[in-house]
């Protein structure tokens, strides 16, 4: 027998101010015509004044516990991966840990940018594997309206704020392809691009928070490279192929990155969870985001395959395969 990490409850909380694409033609030369062709965003949303990523956090942790009717102390862990934590320290998870009145287990951050839910995800895993935890809740959650340059009209209008949770229980499997749960992971990062996707401020270096700033272009390139490379990299290792997947679930930032892995993996759209035209760019909080919302549709169901990917920041990608 196999011990598998299986999805058990979905969340996710979006703050309640909508920002349609039109909102940004009073103070940038852009129009929704614009940004529509560019990333297929059409609105997305905004934390109000004093909202945290933590508040975020907390509320999509309390509708995936109330989706499986758990109790916060059915948790051993609490992992959230953001790049917009409230404070430097503590971490968003040991925030998210008090707020849910969870009295035991461990709690951590784990910042990867858009990739940090697939690099939570593995941790998660690795953990339920090795037996460490049986119960983890996996979050990301953002608040990229705080560390926009409201000036750059080719990042403002991409990003948005959310929250969703994952909550992964043990369960034994018999070690193939067919167990549900996650079936392999793929992770990678490459230092040499840092410097085509960042942000310029940070405690050691200007002592400020500092604005996101992007080499679309360049990312746009390595993004679709990437993200079909560790999507066949992870179904070869569950010894699976894209003619098994029944969802591509992917980072949801530009609807041409989207579209074109989907191309290079042999897929139609019509076999991709798509979120990006409501919640724009939520980095780290867009795959859970996408899973939640996609389970409200209907489109998930159990024994379905499911592929995840993302590249975020650093540059770090990866992927994790999933049977739901």
């Amino acid at each position: 027998m196999t011990t598998r990490a299986v999805v058990e409850g979905v969340g996710h909380y979006l703050p309640e101010r909508v920002v349609p694409n039109s909102e940004f033609e009073a103070t940038l030369d852009t129009s929704d015509e614009w940004i529509r062709a560019r990333s297929g965003i059409e609105r997305r949303h905004f934390a109000a004044e004093g909202e945290t990523t933590s508040d975020l956090a907390a509320a999509a942790a309390r509708a995936a516990l109330a989706n499986v009717g758990l109790a916060p102390d059915d948790l051993d862990t609490i992992i959230v991966a953001t790049s917009t934590p409230d404070l430097t320290f503590p971490s968003v998870a040991t925030m998210v840990q008090e707020r849910l009145g969870m009295t035991r287990g461990f709690a951590f951050d784990v910042q990867a940018v858009c990739a940090g839910f697939v690099y939570a995800l593995a941790n998660a895993n690795a953990l339920i594997v090795s037996g460490q935890a049986r119960r983890v809740m996996v979050i990301g959650a953002e608040t990229f309206s705080r560390i926009m340059d409201w000036t750059d009209r080719s990042t403002c209008v991409l990003f948005g704020d959310g929250a969703g949770a994952l909550i992964l229980t043990a369960a034994e499997g018999d070690g193939s392809g067919a167990d549900r749960g996650i079936l392999a992971t793929d992770l990678h990062s490459d230092g040499r691009f840092r410097d085509i996707l960042y942000v310029d401020g940070g405690v050691s270096k200007t002592g400020t928070t500092g604005h996101l700033r992007m080499a679309g272009k360049e990312v746009f390139r390595h993004a679709v490279e990437k993200l079909a490379e560790t999507a066949h990299a992870a179904l070869e290792k569950a010894h699976l192929s894209a003619a098994d997947v029944d969802w591509i679930v992917p980072h949801q930032a530009n609807i041409r990155i989207i579209a074109a892995t989907a191309k290079k993996m042999g897929l139609p759209m019509d076999r991709v969870v798509l979120t990006v035209a409501d919640h724009g760019n939520t980095s780290a909080a867009s795959i859970p985001l996408a899973l939640s919302v996609g389970c409200q549709r209907g489109q998930l169901k159990p024994g379905q395959l499911v592929v995840i990917e993302a590249i975020g920041g650093g540059l770090a990608w990866g992927s994790v395969v999933l049977r739901w």
